[in-house]
């Protein structure tokens, strides 16, 4: 009998002890989630933008002006966006510790202890995103700054970007423990009617007469 309680409380220890190793994972999955879709966001939205510029304008500037633009816009909102979804997400979780805590008064110091370690970080996730974004984002930017022919940078643009994407489907898929094929190809489609449908309709109002 002594030995079976021995081997119990043995267990109950080494349940304890998975707790915050899970808490942990969770903490580390928040941020690298929002790197990741900062990053793949940060891509296609930049690029996008140079080419919809592209398609009406030829000057390399002008795509690497708008690319920046695009660049610290996006950083800025995904920062923002990212600190208040956490945030209202930190706000239900510790509302819900208090409420818990008020039901089990007794003996949960510790186990309330542990959730607030495995609480989201508004602050943490809106830095990796804007980060993250900025790093995306300056992909498409170093692939057309030194590219004179406008029709080759074009090329580039595209080729460098959909390379980009299908790294970071992969690295979605590796996260999110989902089949590389599938997350690459979602991500690489939608960066690439992303950018179609930019440099398709720019083009369509540039040749309405509306040029830069």
């Amino acid at each position: 009998m002594a030995t079976q309680n021995h081997l119990q409380l043995t267990v109950i220890k080494e349940n304890d002890n998975q707790v915050p190793e899970e808490d942990s994972y969770f903490q580390r999955a928040q941020w690298l989630r929002a790197a990741t879709l900062g990053a793949t966001d940060g891509l296609v939205t930049t690029a996008s933008l140079m080419m919809g510029v592209g398609a009406v304008h030829e000057d390399v500037n002008a795509m690497i002006l708008i690319g920046f633009a695009a660049l610290f816009a996006g950083a800025c909102s995904m920062a923002i966006g990212e600190f208040v979804s956490v945030y209202s997400q930190l706000d239900i979780e510790l509302a819900q510790i208090k409420r818990e805590t008020k039901i089990r008064v007794q003996n949960h110091e510790q186990q309330e202890e542990d959730k607030k370690e495995g609480l989201p970080n508004p602050f943490l996730a809106a830095i990796a995103s804007a980060v993250a974004f900025s790093l995306g984002g300056i992909i498409p930017i170093l692939a057309a700054g030194f590219i004179p022919n406008h029709k080759v940078r074009m090329g580039v643009v595209v080729a460098i970007v959909s390379l980009a994407l299908f790294v970071f489907g992969g690295v979605g898929a590796v996260l999110g423990k989902s089949p590389a094929v599938k997350s690459c190809a979602r991500v690489l489609i939608g960066g690439w009617m992303a950018m179609a449908i930019t440099f398709g309709l720019t083009k369509l109002i540039g040749s309405a007469g509306m040029k830069m």
